[in-house]
């Protein structure tokens, strides 16, 4: 066993023990409804609706991508490539901005929602890591516990340390706001946690295990990480970087 599938191993370990010690928090697994073609040269880093399609930032130094996407069939419809010296991260839209970190670049950029064309570019104090709003602010993690509430030019509003059963859970990655709660992918794990985002509490916690087949995996093949929700539909999507799928899917609360 390599040293990553090691720590993949200890940390959804870890994320499992915790959510089975305490009834209070709801344990989810993912049922498949149905599956969609993905680009698997996509090192998916965020990804949400914008109407009937999806924008999907990528990641890597010289493959980071801003693209539209075409959900049915996982074709670009447009196709931005950044500088090679940009690691890009998560992603989100609000008031008719795209809004788009980097890892450790310490920058971030805005673009138009509706041309996908470049406007401005911010000073970013931290790691980028996920990316999304509850509406009225940018929600941001960075790899930690914490998640900050930044305003439309990036400065701070407020932060709050997520933990489950009072611990902190690390490793929060790219974020999407569903249902009035906030969705974190838990890095290097196969682990969605569930967040209430007036407390910090983990509410549920949703087991992906499995979700991409073993026929579908190769040696390029990474972690679980994109998760996206349609509000017009109510239907909830997810894929991983280098993924060949995307699938919708449901939740199903574990007995």
């Amino acid at each position: 066993m390599n040293r990553k599938s090691l720590i993949i191993l200890i940390l959804a370990a870890t994320v499992l023990s915790v959510s089975a010690c305490d009834a209070k928090v709801r344990q989810y697994k993912v049922k498949v409804v149905k599956e969609y073609s993905h680009d698997e040269m996509s090192y998916t880093q965020g990804l949400f609706f914008q109407g009937d399609k999806m924008i999907e930032t990528t990641g890597q130094y010289g493959e980071s991508t801003l693209k539209l996407v075409e959900p049915s069939t996982g074709k670009a419809l447009k196709k931005f490539n950044f500088d090679k010296k940009y690691f890009i991260e998560g992603s989100v839209e609000l008031n008719g901005n795209i809004y788009i970190l980097t890892w450790r670049n310490k920058v971030a950029f805005v673009y138009d929602a509706k041309t996908l064309e470049y406007k401005q570019t911010y000073s970013y104090p931290r790691e980028g890591w996920g990316l999304t709003t509850d509406g009225k602010n940018l929600i941001a993690s960075d790899g930690s516990s914490r998640l900050y509430w930044l305003d439309g030019q990036f400065r701070q509003q407020k932060a709050l340390q997520v933990k489950m059963n009072g611990r902190p859970i690390n490793q929060l990655n790219e974020l999407e706001w569903i249902d009035g709660k906030i969705w974190a992918n838990v890095y290097l794990t196969d682990m969605i946690v569930i967040i209430n985002p007036n407390s910090g509490e983990v509410e549920a916690t949703v087991d992906c295990t499995g979700l991409l087949p073993r026929h579908l995996r190769d040696e390029y093949t990474d972690v679980l990480n994109g998760i996206a929700y349609n509000p017009e539909t109510k239907k909830i999507y997810l894929t991983g970087k280098y993924w060949k799928r995307l699938y919708e899917v449901k939740l199903v609360e574990k007995k």
